[in-house]
């Protein structure tokens, strides 16, 4: 259910990352945007074609290594419909080659509008009949803040479909306390109140390996409120952005993780996609300091967590 395949990828690769891929023109090295512009000029089309070909490289560096990618839908929205076909097909891709994926889309709304979102990104398209993936992710991130009745449509697909979504509760982002550290009512937080409803939201949706298929993105720059949560919302599987570019780092990230070393995936967007830079490498070779990178970020996490199992206490 939900994120039990994510799971056993993690502990089959013995690495709790997902990649993010973010990519802008800039990332992309001249070689591949050349090709591209000669083949469709200087538009949509051909940017769209340079974002493809750059993701494909780095998912094949990463299969076999990094159990998940994280596409931002707005990456690819700046560039139309064409960077919509080409987000439709990086997340094909990402799953031939046996990735789990994340669309980073934050959406929420209410009734048949958010039922046609789920429908979208989880679930399958009606076309007279015939039942058509729209996106075919695995999950999605979403935003919690209009309540049940933003939420209800998505678990029905999770359920149906074996999807997951991740509901925002404590955003890595510097202003976040602005709303979310809040105390609402018998000094509970906005954030906490976000985490209980997340446990709620998932109750009906659980997994074999403990976790429902209801998860919280919550921040690695906010190690204290992550320990907090993770005693708090002890079902609900984390998504951990903020490590690397954002500040983060392993130590603050650790305090995600249960026991057996399970209970969430940190993510990397920058760090893995321009790891060249940071490596002494030519942009040619950014698939490969893709790699080192990945390989690093994943020592660097088992170091503070340790062996990964669903057996440990068994």
């Amino acid at each position: 259910m939900g994120f039990d395949r994510l799971i056993e990828g993690i502990v089959k690769t013995q690495n709790p990352t997902v990649a993010g891929l973010d990519p802008k023109l800039e990332f992309v090295p001249a070689s591949i945007k050349e090709a591209c512009f000669a083949q469709y000029g200087k538009t949509l089309e051909g940017a769209a074609a340079a974002l493809l070909a750059f993701n494909k490289a780095l998912i094949d560096s990463l299969c076999d290594i990094v159990p998940a990618v994280k596409p931002q839908a707005a990456y690819y929205e700046m560039y139309g419909w064409q960077g919509v076909k080409a987000l439709y097909e990086t997340i094909a891709y990402a799953r031939k080659r046996g990735m789990f994926v994340i669309t980073d889309g934050k959406r929420n709304d209410i009734g048949t509008t958010m039922e046609a979102y789920a429908t979208a990104h989880l679930g399958a398209t009606d076309v007279a009949g015939t039942s058509v993936e729209a996106f075919g992710a695995d999950a999605l991130t979403v935003n919690g803040y209009l309540g049940t009745d933003g939420i209800k449509p998505l678990a029905h697909i999770c359920a149906a479909r074996d999807k997951g979504i991740f509901v925002l509760v404590k955003t890595s982002n510097p202003s976040s306390g602005e709303l979310q550290d809040m105390k609402i009512e018998n000094g509970v937080t906005v954030y906490e109140q976000m985490g209980r409803m997340c446990e709620n939201w998932g109750a009906e949706l659980m997994g074999q390996y403990g976790y429902s298929a209801v998860g919280a993105v919550v921040g690695a720059t906010y190690p204290d409120q992550l320990a907090e949560m993770r005693a708090k919302a002890p079902h609900t599987f984390f998504l951990v952005p903020g490590y690397g570019a954002q500040g983060g780092g392993a130590e603050d990230a650790k305090n995600a993780f249960d026991q057996n070393g399970l209970g969430a995936i940190i993510n990397s967007s920058r760090g893995i996609m321009c790891a060249w830079k940071n490596q002494g490498l030519t942009e040619e070779e950014f698939a490969q300091a893709a790699r080192a990178e990945a390989l690093r970020m994943r020592e660097d996490i088992l170091h503070t967590i340790g062996e990964i199992s669903v057996n440990k206490n068994d």
